[in-house]
């Protein structure tokens, strides 16, 4: 533990201080926080199928993963895949339902973008499901991504590992010049 309380691997997020000076942290996911990642999934019906939670889980243990917490509680989750030579991409991103619209996944993807960034990422891509599946409960999804910079450059249907009828929207930023 550092002098303010925080252990080393733990970053306070700055400006983040609210009720009654709890503070939000993110740090590496840990086999203990899967039971709160997958509550966090169940509770979002709209955007995850059943399946989600174990592949999650899957993708945690082998790639980087962070948690966003409130008052040690898991309140979001992200998973990125690196891609040499300097890419990555995010696997997976949610906030905990009753937590949306707080500004939480920015708080959690601008620091997982700073890492990747640290480690020499460039380009980071993302994918979501396309406007024209005319599915209302991504158009927020896609607002984000897009309100962070990033840019839809192409549509796939099928994308393999997804079922046909679910174009993806793929998403790409970058985080430093690439040439």
């Amino acid at each position: 533990m550092m002098a303010d309380g925080v252990s080393p691997n733990t970053s306070v997020c700055p400006g983040q201080v609210r009720n009654n000076d709890v503070m939000l942290a993110i740090r590496r996911l840990a086999g203990a926080d899967m039971p709160a990642v997958t509550a966090i999934v169940l509770g979002l019906p709209d955007y995850f199928t059943s399946d989600v939670a174990a592949r999650i889980e899957r993708d945690a243990v082998g790639h980087d993963s962070w948690v966003l917490t409130d008052s040690a509680a898991v309140a979001g989750f992200a998973v990125a895949v690196r891609r040499p030579p300097g890419g990555a991409e995010i696997l997976w991103i949610a906030v905990d339902p009753a937590r949306r619209g707080q500004g939480l996944g920015t708080v959690l993807l601008d620091r997982v973008l700073d890492e990747l960034a640290a480690a020499g990422v460039s380009v980071v891509e993302a994918k979501t499901l396309d406007r024209s599946a005319g599915y209302p409960p991504y158009e927020a999804t896609r607002a984000f991504w897009e309100r962070r910079g990033f840019v839809q450059i192409d549509t796939i249907d099928p994308l393999p590992g997804w079922q046909p009828g679910n174009p993806a929207a793929i998403y790409v930023a970058a985080l430093q010049p690439t040439r």
